[in-house]
């Protein structure tokens, strides 16, 4: 591709150059700049037509003839080089994609990743580490160069269907996992994939709690709950005798907020102020408005006194403070519109420095918040 460019740009230079040595020679001859230029043109692209004037001396003559080579040979040349890019390209990319499809038709006990999002990619980066064998499907151009950038083995095309799971050997692969971010997506995989290979593992992912049964019904063995699962590991950390420490260590928090950011989801601390339609309700009111949105892990009271997995009747204060873990994009639109102050698990506060953000936006349960919290 080099060379054709540098073809390329030679024969025009060339072109050029002997376009303008030829009008600066007619001039010399005597000729206005103007019959100079249509001289040129009609020598060198062969027109046909004749002279402006008549080519007297055999200078006049031998110039011409030169022109007429030079000119030619180099618009042939830079016309060559331009056609070869092209053709080197086109050839290039035809290799390429044939290479990329005999690879995956001799792939053997390998792994499909459906979906290459921020999860699809952790992944692929694990099966890399472990050096795994594995193909990378999704159907969004932007993800595909991303998979083709980490130089990993990728097809473009619909998980969801047939041809698509056949043509990246779903037949000959020990598992095929399930990550896109639509749950109704992953179940509609999980069923074409399991009757196209009763035999193949199946791995799926899980946004919300009941498309566990679902993904089960279709055929996954094994079901991940990104939330559910980061939820319980955060737990676990803050139930241990360790666990105020953990909340008061600024390393350890933004090492898990970073583990957490992988599979979508944050862990913050929302603040209930005195004008927020909670104070003096339930703890279970605040979860049914919030829709999923979030996981409610402790409860900060004034004063700094934490309780770990509060009830659902546990009654919400003024300047209470909920620890939670939920989606990246749900829970600041829930936090803004319910006026709860928002701090990101990366800093402290008091003792710990801790990053109040303000941004808002609207929640989509808004319209009907009222009913409930009357």
């Amino acid at each position: 591709m080099q060379d054709s460019a540098r073809h390329v740009l030679t024969g025009i230079v060339f072109f050029l150059l002997t376009v303008v040595v030829a009008i600066l020679g007619y001039v010399w001859f005597g000729w206005t700049p103007l019959e100079a230029i249509y001289m040129v043109v009609i020598t060198i692209f062969g027109v046909g037509y004749g002279e402006v004037k008549p080519l007297e001396t055999p200078f006049q003559k031998i110039f011409t003839i030169l022109v007429i080579i030079a000119g030619t040979t180099s618009a042939v040349y830079s016309v060559g080089g331009f056609v070869q890019m092209v053709t080197e390209g086109e050839i290039n990319r035809a290799f390429s994609n044939q290479r990329k499809q005999l690879t995956i038709s001799n792939l053997q006990s390998h792994v499909i990743i459906c979906g290459f999002d921020r999860m699809g990619q952790v992944l692929a980066d694990q099966l890399n580490a472990a050096r795994e064998p594995f193909v990378v499907v999704e159907h969004l151009p932007e993800r595909l160069e991303v998979a083709e950038t980490s130089g990993y083995l990728n097809y473009p095309g619909d998980s969801t269907h047939e041809a698509t799971l056949e043509e990246v050997g779903i037949h000959k692969a020990k598992a095929l996992v399930a990550v896109l971010p639509d749950d109704k997506t992953n179940v509609f995989i999980t069923l074409t994939a399991r009757d196209l290979n009763p035999k193949i593992k199946i791995l799926a992912r899980g946004e919300l709690p009941p498309t566990e049964r679902k993904l089960r019904l279709a055929g996954a063995d094994h079901i991940v709950l990104p939330d559910t699962i980061s939820a319980i590991q955060i737990s676990n950390l803050i139930t241990r005798p360790t666990g105020m420490d953990f909340l008061n260590n600024t390393y350890e928090r933004s090492y898990l907020n970073e583990f957490l950011a992988n599979v979508e989801v944050q862990m913050e601390e929302l603040q209930i102020k005195d004008q927020s339609p909670f104070v003096g309700k339930t703890l279970m009111e605040l979860q049914v408005r919030s829709k999923g949105a979030f996981m409610v892990i402790a409860l900060r009271r004034v004063g700094d006194r934490l309780i770990f997995r509060p009830s659902a009747s546990q009654m919400l204060n003024a300047e209470d403070s909920l620890i939670v873990i939920g989606h990246q994009d749900k829970l600041p639109q829930f936090a803004d519109h319910y006026q709860l102050k928002r701090y990101h698990l990366n800093q402290p506060r008091t003792s710990i420095s801790w990053t109040a953000n303000t941004e808002t936006s609207a929640w989509p349960g808004a319209q009907d918040s009222g009913s409930l919290l009357s």
